[in-house]
């Protein structure tokens, strides 16, 4: 942790390394997550809407091709927007992290595993921009009068993002999980306490 930026910018930490209760990050994280996979889940979905459009007949359910692709423009979008909320917050809350030693399952050690995940939320930022600005041409220029509304090309880079996003959110669930970065209730575990001991 840098103590001299917590003296400077005057933060009073809690139990968990943080000036508030719970990690922001993570919940931001899960949030664009949800919406990245929602997003390419229905562009998949819209792509092979004719193969699927017997089943949805046979539930009873009305639905359009072309409703699909909103839902998966719509979450892109706001997870583009989400996502920089998210880096900031984690590099917020990197600079705050405590030293820790050991090393993860990965054999990297804690401060390797910080910079690599930061530097990975970085490039991650880059590519789901770049992913949405794609998206958004082929949406309202490229094929904006076809019926299937995104590329083969496209579809492939969101699955592979999709493994991309594992392998760094492995990187981080390490932090929290193996070395107890902003998770005060695992570190007390690791030390033999009870977790019942956090403050209320």
């Amino acid at each position: 942790m840098n103590s001299q930026i917590v003296d400077q910018l005057g933060l009073k930490l809690g139990a968990n390394d943080l000036p508030y209760e719970f990690p922001i990050h993570a919940n931001l994280v899960h949030l664009t997550l949800g919406l990245l996979i929602i997003a390419i889940i229905f562009d998949i979905a819209g792509t092979f809407f004719s193969l699927e459009k017997p089943i949805f007949k046979f539930l009873g359910l009305t639905a359009l091709r072309s409703g699909f692709f909103d839902v998966g423009w719509y979450n892109l979008l706001a997870a583009a927007v989400i996502t920089f909320f998210t880096v900031a917050a984690g590099f917020f809350e990197l600079i705050l992290a405590p030293a820790v030693n050991g090393k993860s399952a990965w054999g990297l050690t804690a401060g390797t595993t910080m910079v690599l995940h930061g530097l990975g939320g970085i490039s991650l930022l880059a590519i789901i921009v770049a992913m949405t600005v794609w998206r958004g041409l082929q949406r309202f220029r490229w094929r904006h009068s076809n019926a299937r509304q995104v590329q083969w090309s496209y579809l492939l880079a969101g699955v592979a993002l999709l493994g991309i996003l594992f392998v760094h959110g492995t990187l981080g669930a390490q932090l929290g999980d193996e070395f107890g970065i902003h998770v005060t209730a695992a570190g007390l575990v690791r030390e033999g306490k009870s977790p019942e001991l956090l403050p209320k």
